[in-house]
């Protein structure tokens, strides 16, 4: 069993990239996702495409989770045996840290693959600002930075974002031969680019790079939602433009499924930017925020009728 790990900070567009990787290539995959939170909303997307999702959520694959994460990959090799294991751990996660869990249970029958990086080109600067540690080991522990959601951007800004990156990596003393950094939408790649990400094998004498932390960084907090529901659709609008806004805190990412009135709806907030999109009756109104100063009961106030209903009952 292969192991690719595909790593990116919240919302870089990770479980988008894996959807394009089945289609190019039409491997056998078996995908474990690890949701920050105790939601796992993208491995229904995943799920629809018709694959094999093993989830972990209610914790992190680099910390507090690490034996269970070292117990499911061994669980998927011994019973399901796929030729590859798409690893797509949480947003906030130490890619360093991932690897070297890995790495203790990596025998002849599992193998690790040079990982891959996706970041959203928007956030770039807002995530490296309020998140550093995480946001550079993911980068100068990768062998490509795949950027994404820059396709409506002009070249000059694409240049000026993949400059700042190599900088980022210089002052981290790695080399710029060591990271592929991609200048063009992966979308554009042939299938054979991505069969080489699927044959370059992580050299056994490779070593994680630490980056020295000035200060212990706060991890996100996160606050998940059931039943989700609001008045109307102009409402819903308005509330993602407060999301963005910071009237609920310092959202990273906020992601779900609502009903506004009698309309279905699946929205997706990264950084300062979101984007809505239809859903069905059938899909499971459930909602996530993470990000920093939560304003938690505000959050299920306005989103959660049950929680309103308790408050009104309770005065």
């Amino acid at each position: 069993m292969k192991i690719l790990i595909v790593s990116g900070f919240l919302g870089a567009g990770k479980t988008t990239l894996i959807k394009e990787m089945a289609n190019k290539t039409r491997r056998d995959f078996v995908i474990l996702e690890n949701e920050y939170g105790d939601v796992d909303i993208d491995s229904n997307i995943l799920k629809d495409e018709g694959m094999n999702i093993w989830e972990l959520t209610e914790g992190c694959v680099c910390c507090s989770m690490k034996q269970d994460f070292a117990t499911s990959i061994l669980t998927i090799a011994n019973t399901l045996d796929p030729e590859y294991l798409i690893v797509e751990p949480t947003g906030v996660a130490k890619l360093g840290n991932i690897i070297n869990n890995i790495r203790q249970i990596e025998y002849e029958r599992i193998i690790l693959l040079k990982p891959i990086t996706v970041i959203d080109g928007n956030a770039f600067d807002s995530f490296i600002s309020s998140y550093d540690n995480i946001y550079i080991d993911q980068l100068v522990n990768t062998s490509k930075i795949i950027i994404s959601k820059m396709e409506s951007k002009d070249i000059e800004e694409n240049e000026e974002l993949i400059k700042k990156i190599e900088n980022l990596l210089i002052k981290n003393n790695v080399s710029l031969s060591e990271i592929e950094i991609l200048k063009e939408h992966y979308t554009k790649k042939n299938k054979e680019w991505w069969e080489n990400i699927l044959k370059s094998f992580l050299d056994e004498k490779y070593s994680v790079k630490e980056k020295e932390s000035e200060n212990t960084e706060e991890m996100p907090d996160s606050i998940s939602m059931k039943g989700c529901e609001i008045e109307n659709e102009n409402q819903f609008v308005i509330l993602l433009e407060d999301t963005i806004r910071g009237r609920f805190g310092d959202i990273a990412r906020a992601k779900g499924f609502i009903k506004c009135g009698k309309s279905y709806f699946r929205f997706d907030v990264a950084g300062e930017r979101y984007a809505i999109t239809g859903a069905t009756e059938n899909d499971e109104l459930e909602i996530v925020f993470i990000g920093k100063n939560l304003n938690r009961k505000l959050l299920r106030e306005i989103f959660q009728p049950v929680y309103r209903e308790n408050i009104k009952h309770s005065h």
